[in-house]
């Protein structure tokens, strides 16, 4: 294996991506590369470390162990331990099921000492049902091949080495145990948010001074529609035909959350500021935090009320753009000062406040190349319908389209429709590019306006801390991509409140993997990390004996190179297999 690095060039930039590959001869002789890790933008100390393992794994230096077993058609020695002879001939291979990434979810979930926390909280029913390993199968299928619980019970769970790992059978996986868990789990949320602060700090060094706050909306597919929480709202999914509900969440700028809530789904933005500042500070005292947020969430009244406080709740906040017309004479006479390569910054102190006018030259470009994209397919769009046989009716909609299709491009076209008594015809149908407006937009591309209370700090800080906001974006993006946290499928508040629950404990888990990661390469993500273990399976070798039993050795398979080397970057070790059992009506041992 070997790193090799491709260029791209975007935005006038240049940018070397790195990957791990490894030669591989095939049948005619020719020698093929397979692709094994991508690990993104590495520094050269990063591209040595990863250089060093794999020197250092391409020495080949592990043994392996093998269980001796003893044939049925040759006496066995005489030894101090029990001996059984095996029909060799009979050898089955009986259950493939998924082990790696199972594994590796339970690793997470012990460096994060979950089981300290949820130990007395969720204790042995009185049936014997072990509430703890109900929900860490909850929390490890979602963090590795999202479904239903009822697909978990159906199909994931016999098709996974969970039962093996906590030592567990199918009853754990019953429909009804599931649900059931979902009813202990809630009601301990708070504590967590405090535990898992405090597991972070530990591990990690992660601070809580600089909190980022972002909401986002989940939908449903179920009846009956609009009951309890489930509500139509602005959908951030595009499905206004969906009830939905609003996930408020607090992070910090490495991507750990801290708290979140789950809102009624026609909660407006600006009205959870107020409760998410209070609950914060409920929880963990009053403390000097900086609070980053976008545009829409605070109203003057809640930043009247911050800076107000005792001592001063801290904000940097995006700000709509009518904002930025108005102040848009006070920072003609004010100077650019670079932050960075490629991004300047003008300041404004005004009312106690100060006002940060960023122009990011890349982000003029990327806003500038989808403008042209959408005016590009609008104008070809309307010569389309120029040429097409239409009657009002129908251009109106082919236009209503078209205008959802364009976004904000729509309104820099000049579009003259036929009045009502007129036909469609070249006259009477006509657009043209609005200039001006144009104009406008090409000055203001690559511009935002940022506000903050804190007048003495660095305009390069402040920058710096606000473009984190993409950090509780990645969170949004990985609870409904990888987690798969829509669409949510159950009825009641409860349940609808367990499911985001068990979604955010698998998130802690993710994030956690994405520290461990985020050392060794930026571009080596959580979910390529989990799909690389989850290659490792686990067999069942079944041996019948002379005496009429049946050995069973239950074995994962040994790690290929590219999971050896991903477990000896990430410093972690796999157990040993799992000893022989013997099965009969008569269970004998075997040492």
């Amino acid at each position: 294996m070997f790193l090799r690095s491709k260029i791209r060039k975007k935005d006038g930039k240049e940018h070397r991506y790195w990957s791990v590959v490894e030669n591989r001869r095939v049948a005619d002789g020719r020698v093929v590369q397979r692709h094994v890790l991508y690990l993104g933008e590495i520094n050269d100390v990063q591209r040595a470390a990863w250089c060093r393992s794999m020197a250092v794994f391409d020495e080949d230096t592990g043994t392996a162990t093998q269980l001796a077993l003893f044939p049925e058609d040759r006496p066995a020695p005489e030894l101090a331990c029990a001996v059984v002879q095996v029909k060799l001939s009979g050898l089955q291979l009986r259950r493939p099921r998924q082990w790696g990434a199972c594994w590796l979810a339970c690793e997470l979930w012990d460096q994060l000492q979950l089981d300290t926390f949820w130990q007395p909280r969720l204790p042995t029913s009185r049936k014997g049902t072990r509430w703890l390993n109900v929900l860490k199968t909850l929390v490890a299928y979602r963090l590795i091949d999202p479904g239903s619980e009822w697909r978990l019970h159906r199909h994931w769970f016999d098709h996974s080495a969970m039962g093996d790992l906590l030592g567990e059978n199918f009853s754990i996986a019953q429909s009804h145990t599931l649900y059931r868990c979902l009813d202990y789990l809630v009601e301990h949320k708070q504590a967590l948010f405090s535990f898992l602060q405090e597991r972070w700090r530990l591990l990690f060094d992660a601070r809580f001074d600089l909190l980022l706050y972002d909401l986002t909306s989940t939908y449903f597919e179920c009846d009956p529609p609009e009951h309890g929480k489930r509500k139509f709202g602005y959908s951030r999914d595009k499905r206004s035909d969906c009830v939905q509900v609003i996930i408020a969440l607090i992070v910090t700028p490495e991507g750990f959350p801290l708290a979140y809530e789950v809102l009624a789904g026609n909660t407006l933005d600006k009205q959870t500021l107020t409760d998410a500042l209070a609950k914060i500070e409920a929880q963990y005292g009053k403390a000097e935090r900086i609070w980053v947020m976008d545009r829409g969430i605070p109203t003057e009244e809640t930043l009247a009320l911050m800076r107000a406080s005792d001592p001063p709740v801290h904000y940097l906040v995006g700000t709509p753009k009518g904002r930025l017309t108005k102040l848009e004479k006070s920072f003609l006479t004010k100077p650019w000062a670079a932050v960075r390569d490629q991004v300047t910054v003008k300041l404004l102190d005004q009312d106690g406040e100060l006002y940060v006018l960023a122009r990011s030259a890349g982000r003029q470009d990327k806003e500038r190349a989808m403008r042209r994209r959408r005016l590009k397919r609008l104008c070809k769009r309307l010569q389309e319908l120029q040429r097409q046989t239409l009657s009002r009716d129908e251009l109106l909609l082919k236009l209503g389209a078209a205008k959802k299709d364009a976004g904000r491009a729509y309104g820099l076209m000049r579009i003259q429709v036929p009045a009502p008594d007129e036909s469609v015809t070249a006259a009477t149908f006509t657009f043209s590019l609005n200039r001006k407006k144009l104009r406008q937009v090409r000055r203001r591309e690559g511009r935002y306006l940022l506000r903050s209370n804190l007048t003495g700090n660095d305009p390069v800080q402040l920058w710096t801390w606000y473009i984190q906001l993409t950090e509780v974006e990645q969170a949004f993006k990985e609870l409904k991509g990888d987690l798969s946290i829509r669409p949510i499928y159950h009825q009641l508040d409860r349940q609808i409140d367990a499911h985001i629950f068990v979604a955010f404990l698998a998130y802690c888990l993710q994030v956690t993997l994405k520290a461990r990661l985020r050392p060794l390469a930026p571009g080596l993500t959580p979910r390529s990390a989990l799909e690389k273990f989850a290659a490792i399976q686990m067999v069942d070798v079944q041996l019948p004996t002379t005496d009429g039993r049946t050995l069973i050795l239950s074995r994962y398979t040994e790690p290929e190179a590219d999971q050896q080397l991903l477990l000896e970057r990430l410093n972690l070790q796999l157990p040993a297999q799992p000893p022989p059992r013997i099965t009969a009506a008569l269970r004998a041992s075997i040492h």
